[in-house]
């Protein structure tokens, strides 16, 4: 097709701003890209890729502040622990009295002397139990613990036949049932999802046995000789079960819903502490007291402090050592998908420059020929003379 001189429309100053208008386009999206560093920055570029790219940053920053969730929970840990490494040298010291004030050469003086030190560490143990805390929160007065209740079995019928059931590491709310198997001579706790099972003859139960059923969270701990099929002298524990009740520090430690961490401190004043042995007089450790108990009580009630302190410490210790992992993976997978976020939205800066030198001299070309086109209707001058 052809086209005469004509100059009502121009043809061709029209196609060279269109041409203009598109370079102009693509140009100011590449400067955008280049400046903001980011391939996508608005809908338009990528709709489907901005929509996969929000969901992956909300992951992101979900797991970035899981991870300083975790470390808050081991700064937690860190403090109730280093908490307890006190109360344990002052129970080491308190063992130390008990066995100095044991001795034939002590007058009465020298006795109450030394019970006076006693005194003033079972009440320094009470005040770290009271007053340590984390943004605070307290940690070591057992409003972080959870306790044994009662179920078909009464927590005061155990405590009568001897028997401390230590539930620190089982979830309040929790229900453990009991079944003895007087054959195989095993004892088998479960929570309902969890079983484990333990070898021990129920019916011949030692004083001083420790049984730990790590996989539920449960520690029997027994201070006299039991029957288990008869612990208050008639009822057997077989089929029976307790609860759990207390309070838990729950910790939020990934993007997702259930994944979290409960965390359980126990009670560790001197009045939660020492209890379980089969002592009468010296039933725990407040009622340490050299001048009106046996040696064998005091220390023995001293003795199960210091295991009671012990556990507590080996379970923050297990927990903080979780928590570390914890944080490793999320790290790890935080950086891995920020990888992926980022091949989706950032931009290639190498494509981008040699898509900006395109373009630029595309822009200059069009401006070029549009100046060339403008000047053609002027032909039509010459016709006229």
């Amino acid at each position: 097709m052809s086209f005469g001189l004509i100059i009502n429309h121009n043809l061709g100053s029209m196609n060279a701003l269109a041409a203009l208008n598109q370079n102009q386009n693509s140009l100011q999206q590449v400067l955008q890209q280049l400046s903001t560093g980011k391939r996508i920055n608005s809908a338009a570029d990528d709709a489907a890729g901005l929509a996969i790219s929000q969901k992956m940053q909300a992951q992101i920053n979900g797991l970035n502040q899981a991870s300083r969730n975790a470390q808050d929970g081991i700064s937690l840990i860190q403090t109730a622990e280093g908490a307890l490494n006190e109360t344990q040298s002052i129970l080491q010291r308190m063992r130390q009295l008990v066995v100095q004030a044991n001795n034939g050469t002590n007058t009465s003086d020298d006795l109450k002397a030394i019970q006076e030190e006693i005194s003033q560490l079972q009440a320094e143990i009470d005040r770290i139990g009271n007053k340590t805390q984390f943004n605070t929160k307290n940690l070591l007065d057992g409003s972080l613990g959870v306790k044994a209740a009662d179920g078909t079995v009464t927590i005061a019928a155990l405590t009568a036949a001897g028997i401390t059931a230590d539930v620190s590491g089982v979830k309040s709310g929790t229900t453990l049932s009991f079944t003895l198997d007087t054959t195989n001579k095993t004892i088998t706790v479960s929570d309902g999802t969890t079983s484990q099972t333990l070898s021990q003859d129920p019916t011949n139960v030692k004083a001083g046995t420790v049984l730990n059923f790590d996989k539920v969270g449960l520690t029997l701990i027994f201070g006299a000789n039991v029957d288990l099929t008869k612990y208050d002298g008639t009822n057997s524990l077989d089929g029976q079960n307790i609860t759990t009740t207390g309070n838990t520090l729950s910790f939020q430690i990934g993007p997702n819903g259930n994944t979290t961490l409960d965390i359980s401190i126990a009670d560790m004043r001197s009045s939660a502490l020492g209890t379980g042995t089969s002592n009468t007089t010296v039933t725990d450790l407040s009622k340490v007291n050299v001048t009106t108990a046996s040696f064998d009580e005091n220390v023995a009630a001293i003795d199960q402090a210091i295991r009671q302190v012990s556990d507590q410490r080996a379970q923050l210790g297990a927990y903080q050592n979780r928590l570390e992992h914890t944080i490793n993976n999320l790290e790890a997978a935080a950086q891995n998908l920020t990888s992926a976020e980022s091949g989706i939205t950032d931009t290639n800066m190498a494509s981008a420059m040699a898509e900006f030198t395109k373009d630029n001299v595309l822009q200059q070309a069009a401006i070029s020929m549009l100046a060339q086109a403008n000047q053609q209707p002027q032909l039509v001058l010459k016709l006229l003379g």
